[in-house]
């Protein structure tokens, strides 16, 4: 490691091991504050220098190709001192119209042995109004240097899935003018229902008037937002070739793949048999497979983000070989700090 990233690496190792003393979502939401609070007072100097490497995508310049993904920021109370971290752009939310509070704590499970986490969480946050008041504030202060932020939307728990295209175009309209672009999460498997919404026939149906509604929002502001959808690993090949075939009849800028898997490809240990969503390593293989079948369904042409169980170079490398535009990083962020951050970027 070069002298230069010493402080940045022991400082994150210090707190990580007092931070993990903590219940899971006590330590996520403290480390939160601390990171929003350092990003609000300009401590990005004391970070390594991740910002040699940008990448061209969806016709905007990325700085690096490294991401943050969906679900540790969800209100966007952060994204200064994240970006601060080294990543080239920022995904926060998911973002639901009304606050919702999410399902009963405990709801984060640590397997460290692992590298992993299992969530239930169930989009608990404070809903689009208040996302829009930190987004303009971080927009006012502009101390972004050059990274970009992605929203993530979801619909409120309690909305039918019949009315889910009302919640989706909701935060789009709230906050189109605020994002660089904007995800579609019909892939969380903590909201009932949810991913029903990604079979074949209501994914072109959803997708075709939230593509409306883009262009819509684009000829109205005068700038263009890419529009991508999240989808889940535990899609079938058919399931996959139904995604690419409504990104290509929509004309949706992108794919995301993926989200957290329902399967459980780990020993038996210490929480494994909670319910919810698995992250972390044990979750590459099955992400890397979707995102290589994703990637010759869709083409050469459109935008795929690998994400999911990415915790080394190697792994990185592996997603990028399998067709991936750019990565996004969550589990292994937590796990092993900024520096990988770095190490990835400067890899790609």
């Amino acid at each position: 490691m070069r002298k230069g990233n010493r402080i940045p690496h022991l400082l994150y190792s210090v707190a990580r091991q007092a931070l993990f003393l903590l219940p899971a979502e006590q330590s996520h939401q403290l480390s939160l504050e601390l990171i929003g609070a350092a990003g609000r007072v300009g401590l990005a100097h004391l970070m390594p220098n991740t910002h040699c490497r940008p990448v061209g995508c969806m016709n905007m310049e990325f700085r690096n190709p490294v991401g943050l993904a969906a679900g540790l920021d969800k209100n966007a109370t952060a994204v200064e001192g994240l970006m601060a971290m080294g990543f080239g752009f920022v995904e926060v939310g998911t973002v639901t119209p009304r606050p919702q509070e999410g399902n009963a704590k405990p709801r984060i499970f640590r397997l460290p042995k692992q590298q992993a986490l299992i969530n239930r969480m169930g989009f608990n946050n404070q809903g689009m109004l208040a996302m829009r008041t930190r987004l303009e504030k971080v927009r006012k202060r502009d101390n972004l240097a050059g990274g970009l932020i992605g929203v993530n939307i979801g619909k409120n728990k309690d909305t039918p899935n019949e009315n889910a295209e009302d919640d989706y175009l909701a935060c789009m309209d709230e906050l189109y003018d605020l994002a660089d672009y904007l995800t579609v999460n019909l892939s969380s498997p903590n909201t009932p229902g949810l991913r029903d919404l990604q079979s074949k026939a209501r994914l072109q149906t959803l997708l075709s008037k939230l593509r409306e509604r883009q262009l819509k929002l684009a000829q109205g502001t005068g700038c263009y937002r890419p529009l991508l959808l999240k989808v889940a690993p535990d899609l079938d090949a058919q399931e996959i070739q139904d995604v690419a075939d409504a990104v290509h009849a929509t004309e949706i800028d992108g794919v995301i793949a993926t989200n957290t898997t329902l399967t459980r490809p780990i020993p038996e240990c210490h929480h494994a048999s909670e319910s919810g969503g698995l992250s972390g390593k044990p979750l590459f293989e099955l992400s890397l497979k979707c995102v290589g079948q994703m990637r010759l369904c869709l083409g050469d042409e459109i935008a795929l983000i690998g994400v999911g169980g990415i915790s080394d170079t190697s792994s990185a490398l592996k997603m990028q070989d399998a067709g991936a535009s750019m990565i996004q990083i969550y589990s292994a962020f937590i796990y092993q700090g900024p520096e990988l951050v770095r190490r990835i970027a400067s890899a790609w």
